[in-house]
């Protein structure tokens, strides 16, 4: 854990490195970015997953802000062919890894052809029951919702759970504000889904359950996700916790 952090959230150190998290599987940390919450700037650790595919190329889920270090670390573990936009709000820095890399397949939720502020090349939609050649190896469904949807993926050699918001996992004592350390318990974004954001899957509650379920079929290891710390231990119990709500 970095203690020298200048931001408002202690940072996951070390930053765009790849560090492995599973079979052919890498989690990267990113920089801090604030995002808009109402009136507030809010503080977000950010995330990405990088998976290497039977056939050596790299599938990037949601691609952090771009850094030349970290473009030669991923250089060194194979060809970047897949990003992946797997929610309607984590796309902004699609564009930039689509000039780094023009030759990799982009991947995005429904929405985002429509909703991006940040507009990108999208080369094929992320709609429910589409396959991909990497199919085989990584499983995926869409969770829909109104303001945003997202797609949750699992790589099967490793059993790694790959989301994004569907479980926030901030860890409070890593907040130096302590007006956010406490909108972050109260607001259960220490191991769920956001209060706020479940509003988006109400009109689709049926759906989103089904499909929740389908998801906690799989034979789950490991979860990474954008925001907070990974998932290793006690794996199903915590899921159920997390999606407690839903069903």
């Amino acid at each position: 854990m970095s203690t020298d952090h200048k931001g408002a959230y202690v940072e996951y150190a070390p930053l765009n490195e790849p560090k492995p998290f599973g079979e052919n599987v890498w989690i990267v940390d990113g920089p801090e970015i604030r995002m808009d919450l109402g009136p507030f700037k809010v503080p977000f650790p950010t995330r990405m997953t990088v998976v290497r595919l039977a056939d050596g190329g790299l599938w990037l889920h949601s691609p952090i802000a771009p850094d030349e270090g970290l473009f030669a670390a991923l250089d060194q573990l194979g060809e970047v062919r897949w990003l992946v936009a797997p929610n309607s709000i984590h796309y902004w820095f699609m564009a930039d890894w689509i000039e780094r890399y023009p030759e990799a397949q982009t991947l995005a939720v429904p929405d985002l052809d429509v909703k991006a502020k940040r507009p990108f090349r999208i080369d094929a939609k992320l709609e429910d029951g589409t396959r991909f050649p990497w199919s085989g190896e990584i499983d995926w469904l869409l969770v829909p919702g109104t303001s945003f949807s997202e797609a949750v993926f699992f790589v099967k050699a490793s059993q790694v759970l790959v989301l994004v918001d569907l479980i926030e996992n901030f860890e409070p004592k890593r907040v130096k504000n302590p007006l956010q350390r406490w909108a972050i318990q109260l607001f259960r974004a220490n191991g769920s889904l956001p209060y706020d954001a479940r509003l988006t899957f109400r009109p689709k509650i049926r759906e989103v359950r089904q499909q929740v379920a389908r998801m906690l079929a799989w034979p789950i290891e490991r979860v990474t996700m954008t925001h907070g710390k990974p998932i290793t231990e006690d794996v199903p119990a915590t899921l159920k916790r997390a999606f407690r709500w839903v069903l």
